[in-house]
């Protein structure tokens, strides 16, 4: 019993210099980000036909220069597996400066596949240096938790995701408390340096009864097919693609050009980047296409399967919240609140997480809506058939 303390107040410790350090890469990154993709939209036009020639520079640095950093979450799953001992520190500066000029260009992707990397490399790179080998599936866990709460703030959903990611249907609790040392510290350092946290505040929240448990209910099943799908098509379009095309730098390029024809075709950059114009159009209930969420889908997965860099889950949280606010309507249900059950339940199939992605949805959207998400997750969470878009998550 005192020696499971005494590690816990090592974790511990532990964690909030990795916290700290992780808070200010996070920072560093995300603000960064958020300048590229303003200046982004501004010159969309002159800057998306350069979407080829600078996704070939990402596939050839990575081919050349990368080694088993080009790896990615792939090499942080070998990790926190125990199959891999190190994490390169290459991994950050290749991860960072490969998105941010995915970004920057239109492709459409995340960025917290970015924070989580950069995170377990931080935490894998101190334990070697430390000399606590022992720990380093702990630490590569309590580097996710903290990269996820420093980039988006939500310290609570993002120590939940750290557990719950790697091993579907598993949750180690002694883990926990390190976890949520490292995602609070994170979020309040990568906070202080100016990072902005999104969170929006629902007004108009149905009456939990029997009638509207039922529609959320069926969104949520919505939500897990959707979940489910993108999953399956960016594994299936990875294969396929490769296949197709051997050469990365071929596949990139070829990949590149059509992006760019797509991305001025369809209003000029509407689905370039991370997709938070289409949560910001969908919460104020502004005009949302039909269409909208099915193709910010399409676009992410083929500007990741083709090898640009950067992460899925704020494409997924666009993707939902566009679905709720279409399904809003047809439901009797307020939109926003729609879009808000979309957020989370659509990140929550396809991450193949419960826990996470509920607490993400009242850490940004409120507590009052915790019944709601609850239900919403829980079916869209059942109905993504054990699919992920982590490929190497193992599933019990």
């Amino acid at each position: 019993m005192k020696k499971y303390y005494s590690e816990i107040l090592i974790l511990s410790l532990l964690a909030i210099i990795i916290g700290v350090l992780t808070g200010a890469v996070d920072a560093f990154f995300g603000i960064i980000l958020l300048k590229l993709s303003d200046f982004r939209t501004e010159y969309f036009v002159y800057l998306i036909p350069f979407l080829a020639p600078v996704g070939v520079f990402i596939a050839w640095s990575y081919q050349k220069y990368a080694g088993r950093a080009a790896k990615g979450m792939g090499l942080v799953f070998d990790v926190g597996f125990g199959n891999e001992d190190v994490i390169p520190s290459k991994l950050i500066p290749f991860s960072i400066i490969s998105t941010w000029l995915t970004h920057l260009f239109g492709g459409s992707a995340g960025r917290e596949g970015v924070a989580v990397q950069l995170g377990a490399t931080i935490s894998n790179n101190l334990g070697n240096l430390l000399g606590l080998k022992k720990y380093k599936q702990t630490l590569v866990i309590v580097g996710m938790a903290a990269g996820f709460g420093g980039l988006f703030q939500t310290p609570l959903a993002a120590a939940f995701f750290a557990i719950e990611v790697m091993i579907a249907g598993k949750l180690n609790y002694k883990i926990l408390l390190p976890a949520l040392i490292g995602a609070f510290t994170a979020s309040s350092v990568s906070n202080f340096l100016g990072l902005e946290k999104f969170t929006f505040s629902l007004n108009n929240i149905p009456d939990y009864d029997y009638t509207q448990i039922f529609k959320v209910a069926f969104l949520g099943i919505l939500f897990g097919l959707i979940g489910f799908l993108f999953s399956y098509l960016l594994a299936y379009a990875k294969v396929k693609l490769t296949k197709l095309f051997p050469n990365p730098l071929i596949k990139i390029a070829v990949g590149g050009v059509i992006l760019s024809i797509l991305m001025f075709i369809f209003f000029q950059g509407r689905y370039s980047g991370l997709g938070t114009n289409l949560i910001s159009i969908a919460l104020d209930e502004q005009k949302i296409y039909s269409f909208d969420f099915i193709l910010k889908l399409l676009l992410t997965i083929l500007t990741l399967s083709v090898g640009f860099q950067g992460g899925e889950v704020t494409p997924l949280f666009a993707i939902g919240a566009s679905l709720g606010a279409i399904m809003a309507p047809i439901l009797g249900l307020p939109v926003a609140f729609c879009a808000a059950l979309g957020y989370a339940s659509v990140f929550s199939s396809a991450t193949n997480t419960f826990l996470a992605p509920v607490l993400i949805g009242c850490e940004v959207f409120g507590f009052n809506t915790l019944p709601f998400f609850i239900i919403s997750i829980a079916l869209s969470y059942t109905f993504n058939f054990n699919k992920s878009i982590y490929g190497a998550q193992k599933v019990i």
